[in-house]
């Protein structure tokens, strides 16, 4: 039974990765080991995480003069790990620039007012989310620690498509961007920010992970209160290596990265991306019986969310959908309705499917 899994995270995997990670799983090239059991000093997981780190510089076109470090928390924690390791730039008490777009931007507020003073450039809180606030409306400071963007909101369905130019108005501060959710989707010219980080468990590999791109000015400015695992330059120094760091997640990764380059890279699976959420807005924008609320030109190729005009039809929607093995279609408990998401690994027979049940459902209840 072929099974469709619209779930925002941990998310769908590429079935050829886990077919390989399975026939390795209890001996990874003759080694006798499976990956879960190898040292990370070893020589055996060395190769594997030297190899994921080079695929993923070369999939995002990494410029030489960035790290990529492979951390542990998720980016809820790099929401603290951030503050931690930029507001030393800066005479203390410190200021961030926050652009709140969604409840990922609210967290990074919240956390990183336990380390500096947070000023929150704009909202679009006011309109209920739906909408990126205008560029020539944000108050920014003049000498920020960063100004700090989540470049995709998973839960409320805004995505940036475009870089936005802070340095001339903060006196040169980074922009820092929270990228879980729609890394590797597309392509990104890293060079124009200070700081990406991203979760692994939406485009990367299984939760655990969290990738961080930093450029190297950046490094080496950690409060004294930052814990040593999660001081930039001791990752860096030690290749990620300081800490034990989480080697089967860095594994999967890893074949993801590879799987990704024999879609053709980044460029190509752009492409796909496109034309998956294209269809699926498509057929949102033309039904009369579900609602997009984003505004278009802000809206997230990879988390949809989308509502029934009359949501008494909300759980026989859910229930119908389940039947046809069309999974974790429900939205955030924050924000209700449905959301599809359909990151690289969903292919697009999968978001067909998504729109025939939706035509289905529509042609009983509308």
């Amino acid at each position: 039974m072929t099974v469709y899994n619209f779930s925002a995270g941990p998310a769908v995997l590429p079935q050829e990765v886990l077919q390989q990670a399975a026939a390795e799983m209890l001996d990874w090239h003759g080694s006798g080991m499976s990956v879960m059991e190898m040292s990370h000093r070893g020589k055996e997981f060395i190769s594997i995480y030297e190899q994921a780190e080079r695929d993923f510089r070369e999939l995002l076109a990494v410029p030489d003069n960035y790290r990529i470090l492979f951390m542990q928390g998720g980016a809820l924690a790099e929401n603290a790990i951030v503050p931690l390791n930029l507001v030393g730039r800066k005479a203390q008490p410190a200021t961030v620039d926050f652009i709140d777009t969604g409840s990922w931007s609210a967290k990074s507020i919240k956390e990183a007012k336990k380390y500096a003073n947070v000023n929150v450039a704009a909202s679009a809180a006011p309109g209920k989310y739906s909408a990126i606030p205008a560029r020539d409306s944000w108050q920014l400071s003049k000498d920020a620690a960063y100004v700090h963007i989540c470049s995709n909101e998973t839960i409320d369905g805004i995505e940036y498509h475009y870089v936005p130019d802070v340095a001339a108005d903060t006196g040169g501060a980074p922009l820092v961007a929270d990228m879980s959710s729609h890394i590797l989707s597309r392509t990104v010219d890293v060079s124009k920010y200070g700081v990406i980080y991203a979760g692994a468990q939406k485009n990367i590999g299984p939760a655990g992970v969290t990738i961080v791109i930093v450029r190297d000015d950046l490094i080496g400015h950690a409060l004294p209160v930052c814990p040593s695992a999660f001081d930039w330059r001791l990752v860096a120094d030690n290749n990620s290596m300081y800490n034990t760091p989480p080697t089967y997640g860095i594994y999967i990764a890893g074949l993801v990265f590879q799987w990704l380059k024999r879609q053709g890279g980044v460029a190509a699976i752009e492409l796909q991306n496109i034309a998956k959420a294209d269809l699926l807005y498509d057929y949102l924008d033309s039904s009369s019986l579900y609602a997009n609320r984003i505004h278009k030109e802000c809206r997230s190729r990879m988390n949809v969310p989308f509502f029934l005009r009359d949501e008494s039809l909300n759980d026989a929607f859910l229930a119908g959908a389940k039947e046809r093995s069309l999974l974790q279609l429900k939205g955030h408990k924050s924000v209700g309705g449905m959301r599809a998401s359909i990151y690289n690994a969903m292919p697009v027979e999968g978001v067909r499917a998504l729109v025939d049940y939706l035509k289905e459902f529509e042609q009983q209840h509308g």
